[in-house]
Order: structure tokens, then sequence, then C-alpha cells
């Protein structure tokens, strides 16, 4: 049953993104077969890369309300009080910040951390570091959310690009609902997701862990 998980994992059909990079291999792969055999095992290798990397797995979330969802899969690099990027007005006092960092062998489609209205989304040019570092969080290129909860409080989530992404895509619209563990967007390759948590909210995962977007449990808002 495990194994058979596993393949199912890796099998999983690509995000709408990949499709541009999975036909560019496909095309490499048969002009290879006819003018250089070189060509098409390196469209192949290709092909079969980016359908891994922009694998799009079904994902099962919490059903009770009130939980923070993570929005990636990855490992959490830091967990600690900083302010929400300013451009989504959620003022300057620190929050709990849990910030997970995607490798390029990580599912790379983001969701939704939590339920309710999506009132702001704000993209800001900048660096692109090495998402791992905290500084990433400020300095590196990043599209905002910030996401009214039904009791008023709001929670903030931040696509990071990384050292090697250069394309940041967000599905979500203003003023449209967010349901905790749907999609919302994808980043190309290595990057980061940060998630604001509403003030007093404390977070219970702790730096190292490994999280399942749309899956494991970040923070209680009941509690």
């Amino acid at each position: 049953m495990a194994l058979m998980a596993s393949l199912k994992l890796v099998l999983a059909p690509p995000h709408s993104a990949g499709r541009p990079f999975i036909a560019l291999g496909a095309v490499a792969v048969v002009v290879g077969l006819l003018v250089a055999h070189w060509l098409a095992w390196v469209g192949l290798a290709f092909t079969l890369f980016s359908l891994y990397f922009f694998r799009d797995p079904e994902r099962v979330a919490p059903g009770r309300p009130g939980l923070v969802i993570a929005p990636a899969d990855g490992h959490i690099v830091s967990v600690e009080p900083a302010i929400p990027p300013a451009e989504l007005g959620l003022g300057d006092a620190p929050r709990w910040r849990v910030a997970i960092f995607l490798s390029v062998l990580d599912v790379h489609v983001n969701r939704m951390p939590v339920d309710g209205v999506v009132t702001r989304i704000a993209y800001r040019h900048g660096k692109f570091l090495n998402a791992s570092l905290d500084k990433a969080s400020t300095d590196n290129e990043r599209n905002a959310l910030a996401i009214r909860l039904p009791d008023g409080r709001d929670v903030a989530v931040v696509q990071i690009a990384g050292l090697i992404a250069r394309r940041i895509l967000c599905d979500a619209r203003e003023g449209g609902a967010a349901v905790a563990g749907a999609r919302f967007g994808i980043i190309r390759f290595g990057s980061r997701t940060d998630t604001y948590l509403p003030e007093g909210v404390r977070p219970l995962v702790a730096v190292g862990q490994t999280m399942i977007g749309g899956e494991t449990v970040m923070a209680d808002l009941l509690a």
C-alpha cells in the first residue's frame, strides 16, 4: 500500500502551468529523433523532470473549521514573530510567521491555508536570493494575499520566488472565497511560502518539520 501511495504521488497529473515545459520537452524528443539522438535524450530527461516537478496530487484537508493548513509542501525554515508585508495593509505589529522552503523535489502547488475571503493581493518585484534564507521574506520577489476570516481576523500567505524561481502564478482574486486546502497558485522551481497568523495565535509546528500542503495543521485559531 505504501508503494502504491508513493507511485500515485509521483505519477499525479501535472498542473496546467507545466504544460508548456512538457510540450517543449516532447518537441525536443521528436526533433532529436530526426536530427540528433543526444537531443532526444535531453528532451526526454527534461520532459520527465517537468512531469515530476509540476505534479499536482489530490489532497484532503482536515474537516474541522478553525485550523490553519500548510499552504505548500516542503520543510519549515523559520518560525518567528515578523511584520506582515506592508503592501497588505495589515499593520506593523509583529505576528507569528511560519516559513516553508520548497526544493525542486517538492510539490510546488500552493493551497489556501484557511477559509475566508481574499481581501487583497499585492505583487512586489524584488531579488532572487536563496529562498531558504530568512531575508528572502523581505528582499525577494513575492506575491502576498490577505485573507479575512469569518470572525474578522486576518491571515496572510506570501508566495516568494527563490534562487532559480522566476515565475509566480496566482489564480486567486480579490473578493473571492478562500477554501482551506484549495489550490490558488504555483511557483516555478525552488521557492518559499510564508504564512502570517492572526495576532495572538501561536503555531503548532517547529523548524525542520516537513509540511504537506493542504493537509498538515500549522495552527488552531480556536485554541
